[in-house]
């Protein structure tokens, strides 16, 4: 795959390792590695990175917080993990800043697209922390918005599994993986690989999709670079 900008979309969960909670810091090393791998071939790498190995709106709202406040305190946790996520690239000779949708100074450096681009092109990894800065918005949503706004040619969103599958794998020993999927086809066959909200935005600005294990040491580069598919690719 021929890609010279992507949009990396991480999950908060599979950051908490086996712990169940918080950061890991093997997992924080693993993601620095693979994406330091691609950044040495040339790629320019922005990454979205969810919150709910910290603290998630949706399920704080059930639990009786206001939802507005809920999903604010979501987004203050995806800037603590851009913040984690910054230093270990650093730590690995990467250079790395951290753009947030909410004015954090001096934490993060206020996002906008201008500033994103001059540093990807001074071969910076762009971090986008605090989703969309608006509640009721995921961090899904924020990846296909930032993916779209810097012109990524393509979202990568690493998860758990390898893949789109017919069912939950996790739960189904049946379930079957599909290679590659027509954002049509995906609606057809109600499959949740991301928000609704998110996966419109991607199919109505033609922007692919591919999903993968983010957990697997060297599958990012496999994704980028392999001769041999790696993940799903969702195309129109």
């Amino acid at each position: 795959m021929n890609c010279k900008r992507v949009l990396l979309k991480l999950s908060g969960e599979s950051l908490q390792g086996a712990q169940g909670y918080g950061i890991s810091t093997e997992v924080l090393q693993s993601y620095a590695e693979q994406i330091k791998s691609v950044v040495e071939r040339g790629v320019q790498v922005g990454i979205v990175i969810g919150g709910g190995n910290i603290f998630r709106g949706l399920q704080g709202a059930r639990r009786g917080f206001d939802r507005v406040k809920g999903d604010q305190m979501g987004m203050l946790a995806t800037i603590i993990n851009s913040i984690a996520l910054q230093s270990a690239l650093e730590d690995n000779g990467v250079k790395a800043r951290v753009l947030t949708s909410i004015r954090t100074e001096p934490i993060g450096e206020y996002y906008s697209k201008v500033k994103a681009l001059e540093y990807m092109d001074a071969g910076y990894v762009v971090i986008f922390g605090g989703g969309t800065s608006n509640p009721y918005f995921s961090t899904d949503s924020a990846a296909a918005l930032r993916g779209v706004e810097i012109e990524a040619d393509v979202l990568l969103k690493g998860t758990r599994v390898d893949g789109i599958y017919t069912a939950d794998p996790e739960k189904d020993p049946t379930a079957t993986k599909f290679d590659e999927l027509t954002f049509d086809e995906v609606y057809s066959r109600n499959l949740h690989i991301m928000d609704m909200t998110a996966f419109t935005l991607c199919k109505e600005n033609r922007l692919g999709i591919i999903v993968f294990d983010m957990d697997t040491r060297g599958n990012l580069e496999k994704v980028l670079f392999g001769s041999e598919r790696t993940g799903t690719l969702v195309k129109l």
